[in-house]
């Protein structure tokens, strides 16, 4: 048996799976969000590893075993915790949430970064830790590594002291100090910004097993010392691994909060003209994803259901009521960026509805705010055609709270000329965990056979071709209006 443990911003999820990919138990613990600020979001690092510890103790309890052959963490990516000589942390987990680094945004060189690394500079590891040097010097001079939430769990469930912290390479893109293809760090830029090279950890593969349970977190665990333990990855790779993005030209949907559009390559690209999309490696060896998402896609339909629709309308009937729309040239569009864009970053961009006519209804504002989430990946799907021409896109693997939608995977479909598929039984981030945990032990000799063989796709929704030429030129009315809404918001 494997464990899988996500540290997400929610809250720490575990499950517990059997070796044919079965879920045995799962548990849940919710996080504690500290906000003493406008802009401070931190979390205890010691809180997130004890609900590590209490979520294993719940599944090993349920499922009524002592030993499983691995555990697997993955964690929340752009977010950074220092860590002391003892391996123990000397600051918060500073939250990707977190926006005090801004000022140190503006100090990374933009397309250096993007071109080495696979990711701008933003709300994450180089900006952060140039903050800690620059405005808490006296905590810097304490810490001895930067990891992330995943890492730290496991630096703590095996005893690791600073000089075995680490980072796995599916964090890479977010490092902003990585040289990514080469699995290194950029030493020439960290001298540059003067950041002390000697704080960034040691870069291992997420299957790689960095310790074994030691006797004192065993018995926090309820499970016998000695367990190895993996790297893991981050959340994000996780969730596209139990998605079965395992082979070139499988993309992922991710239906959540935020709506994550990611593809699968077998080669770096590094966006440095449109500064869209973000290129991390996969959890599945020789693989990558270039990747890019609307922060709050998700987000916008309960704030339609709650403050336009009104609560007395469920999704499923809103749904019903915009089925009903024919796609036309005169449905109004809607733009999704209510917190701002962030693929790329126009963060003065706001949210809109255009081209509204008296003849519109609740149903049309509706089905404009689903379309507008699968407009904006066919702008990345774009993208990921200029950078890589021959590359062929398979299909879509839908996981999230969005996948139920059959309106919104057609539209997407239509959107895309690529057929959605849904997960059946989806795990999450969980089960990538697990399964790399699988594949570190040598439990599994290939991580996409096992992927293949644990995960069930389900409902198959295929693009009506009729459709390709109106969503053509739906497509260019819509970019113009970005451009044209964000000069306007400048």
């Amino acid at each position: 048996m494997l464990i899988g443990v996500d540290i997400g911003t929610q809250g720490t999820k575990t499950a517990l799976f059997a070796e044919d990919g079965r879920c045995l138990a799962r548990a849940f613990r919710p996080s504690k969000l500290h906000r003493p600020k406008p802009g401070v979001v931190e979390e205890d690092a010691d809180r997130q590893v004890a609900s590590v510890c209490e979520t294993i103790r719940e599944c090993v309890r349920q499922a009524r075993v002592k030993d499983v052959a691995g555990i697997g963490i993955d964690g929340q990516m752009a977010g950074v915790i220092g860590v002391g000589a003892d391996g123990r942390a000397v600051t918060p987990y500073d939250s990707w949430l977190d926006t005090r680094c801004a000022p140190y945004i503006a100090k990374m060189p933009v397309e250096e970064v993007i071109r080495k690394a696979g990711g701008p500079p933003s709300f994450n590891h180089g900006p952060k830790k140039l903050w800690w040097k620059h405005e808490r010097p006296a905590t810097y001079r304490r810490i001895r590594s930067f990891v992330q939430p995943g890492g730290y769990a496991a630096m703590r469930l095996c005893g690791l002291d600073s000089k075995q912290a680490f980072i796995d390479y599916t964090y890479l893109h977010f490092s902003g100090f990585a040289d990514n293809p080469r699995r290194t760090w950029n030493i020439n830029l960290c001298e540059r910004l003067k950041l002390d090279s000697s704080k960034l950890p040691r870069i291992v593969a997420p299957h790689d097993v960095v310790g074994t349970l030691s006797a004192a977190m065993a018995a926090r665990c309820g499970l016998r010392a000695g367990v190895p333990v993996v790297a893991g990855c981050g959340d994000t790779a996780a969730s596209f691994l139990a998605s079965g993005a395992t082979r070139e030209g499988i993309c992922v949907d991710v239906a959540g909060t935020a709506s994550v559009f990611a593809a699968t390559t077998r080669q770096f690209m590094a966006d440095t003209r449109q500064q869209t999309l973000s290129c991390g490696q996969a959890a599945t060896p020789g693989l990558w994803h270039p990747y890019a998402y609307i922060n709050g896609g998700g987000m916008n339909l309960e704030w339609f259901r709650k403050e336009i629709a009104g609560e007395r309308f469920s999704f499923d009937e809103l749904d019903r009521l915009a089925a009903r729309i024919s796609p036309a040239e005169d449905c109004p569009m809607f733009v999704p960026h209510l917190g701002g864009r962030v693929s790329p970053s126009w963060p003065r961009l706001g949210g809109a509805w255009a081209g509204l006519r008296w003849s519109h209804s609740v149903a049309h504002l509706y089905r404009a705010v689903r379309e507008a989430v699968a407009l904006e990946y066919a702008i990345y799907r774009n993208v990921l055609r200029e950078l890589n021409p021959s590359l062929r896109l398979r299909e879509v693997r839908v996981t999230g709270g969005g996948e139920k939608s059959a309106l919104w995977n057609q539209i997407k479909a239509d959107a895309l000329g690529v057929r959605v598929v849904q997960i059946a039984g989806a795990q999450g981030a969980p089960m990538g965990a697990a399964l790399v945990a699988g594949f570190g032990v040598g439990l599994f000799k290939d991580l996409d056979a096992s992927a293949r063989a644990w995960i069930k796709t389900g409902r198959v929704t295929l693009p009506q071709r009729k459709l390709a030429g109106h969503y053509a030129r739906r497509l260019a009315r819509y970019e113009r209006l970005l451009e044209e809404l964000n000069q306007w918001s400048s």
